[in-house]
């Protein structure tokens, strides 16, 4: 893989320089800590489009949640808005004020009528959102350590892979005039998750199409690239060995192997990866503001989060070739309104599907990527409101939930990784030849 990228003026291999140097040694340690180790998330949710087929039923497919005694004070308590001590009650003070506003104007308004306006306040607010958020406050909702639940090679396959994958692209994807074969995911030599597809032309697909089947793409290139390098090499006496496959890597990635597909497949990585990285530089003064403190409970440990976060915001910064996102949505308002909708929409879409995933790790890795790419594209659409914050209080036009920044931290991380994985089996292949 090498030169500029298509739809951008990055070439891969000042990515490949950018992110080994600057990016991924404090992108890890940044996931280390304990504002970003725990996310929240519901694994019990139904798939809302098709009969759930079941559960994986293999062992590394479990997810441990976190008992509530090694939560951090700070994270477990208040609501999902925090970010500060300050803010640690936000949510209900707002809701509180909300209603006492409706009641001055109106005295005579029910209980549940009030609440049926906070309701609707809450729903607006959704309007900015290209993810269904998981309902923290539902019982089914628990914190994972993501340390403890690597996300890697769980012998998941077949059917039920292939339907959500096949669904997500046949289903929610804008894609190139194409011709599309499934691989068949019953057959024994290539029982796997993957999509074929033989692109013919380009044509008639606008800018923000492309943006978006290569977003999707990319997502799907860089988990399978986790999975990779990460598999189950072997078990013996009960002690798994987890490493590089190249086999695998070559099967999902070679261009003879995916009929030239493979190295596509991974430009649109980098591609999604300088979509994250340009969203990271825009939300910056969002959390440079004082009132942002990444609240655990633990001072001094979430003043180095801060400090850490803050330093890789100025790499993102000091970049020199970012995407520029203004070259989309830039018709006729109407028609641009009309088709950002319709790019938000899609992508909810794909949000919904990872809840009929049927192995819990691969659920959980995969609603906390999506989440990561919603909140990279709420943000890159939210420009004018992030410029536009008060320093010293609460954000009103825009705000992001704790799910949200870890979300888009450890989505980044992975992409972070994916490419650093990348170098890694570039190395490998030489070493097999």
């Amino acid at each position: 893989l090498t030169g500029v990228l298509d739809d951008c003026l990055c070439d891969i291999e000042s990515i490949d320089d950018f992110n080994t140097f600057k990016i991924f040694p404090k992108i890890q340690k940044l996931q280390e800590r304990d504002y970003f180790r725990y996310y929240k998330v519901n694994l019990k949710r139904p798939c809302p489009f098709w009969a759930d087929d079941g559960h994986c039923s293999i062992k590394d497919c479990h997810v441990e949640p976190c008992p509530e005694s090694k939560i951090p004070v700070g994270i477990k308590a208040g609501s999902s808005n925090k970010y500060s001590k300050a803010a640690n009650n936000s949510k209900e003070l707002e809701d509180c004020e909300q209603a006492n506003k409706l009641g001055a104007v109106n005295s005579t308004l029910s209980n549940q009528s009030k609440e049926a306006f906070i309701d609707w306040a809450r729903y607006d607010d959704s309007q900015d959102h290209f993810c269904e958020l998981d309902d923290e406050r539902s019982p089914d909702a628990q914190y994972v350590d993501l340390l403890l639940n690597p996300e890697r090679y769980t012998g998941y396959k077949g059917p039920s892979a292939w339907r959500v994958w096949n669904s997500i692209y046949e289903e929610n994807c804008f894609k190139p005039r194409s011709v599309y074969r499934p691989l068949n995911p019953l057959a024994p030599s290539r029982g796997g998750s993957c999509l074929l597809i033989v692109f013919l032309s380009w044509t008639g697909l606008c800018l923000e199409k492309r943006v978006f089947y290569k977003l999707i793409s990319g997502l799907h290139a860089s988990i399978n690239l986790h999975l990779c390098a990460n598999y189950l090499l072997e078990e013996m006496w009960g002690k798994p060995r987890w490493g590089p496959n190249v086999k695998e890597f070559t099967r999902r990635f070679d261009p003879i192997e995916t009929k030239g597909e493979g190295p596509r497949r991974l430009k649109n990585l980098y591609f999604l990866y300088l979509i994250e990285l340009r969203a990271l530089s825009k939300v910056a003064p969002y959390f440079e503001r004082s009132v942002v403190d990444l609240y655990t409970g633990n001072g001094h440990e979430d003043a180095e989060s801060k400090a850490l976060l803050l330093d890789i915001f100025r790499d993102t910064k000091s970049f020199h070739m970012h995407f520029d996102e203004k070259s989309m949505f830039a018709g006729d308002k109407k028609g641009a309104k009309s088709l950002k909708e319709e790019f938000r929409l899609h992508f909810k879409n794909i949000s919904r599907i990872m809840d009929c995933v049927g192995c819990d790790k691969c659920r959980l890795w995969g609603k906390l990527q999506t989440q990561g790419l919603g909140t990279a594209l709420k943000i890159l659409f939210s420009e004018k409101e992030i410029q536009s914050l008060p320093e010293n209080s609460p954000s009103k036009g825009f705000q992001l939930t704790r799910q949200e920044i870890v979300a888009l931290v450890n989505a980044f991380g992975r992409l972070s990784t994916s490419i650093r994985e990348l170098q890694n089996f570039k190395v490998l292949l030489q070493q097999t030849r």
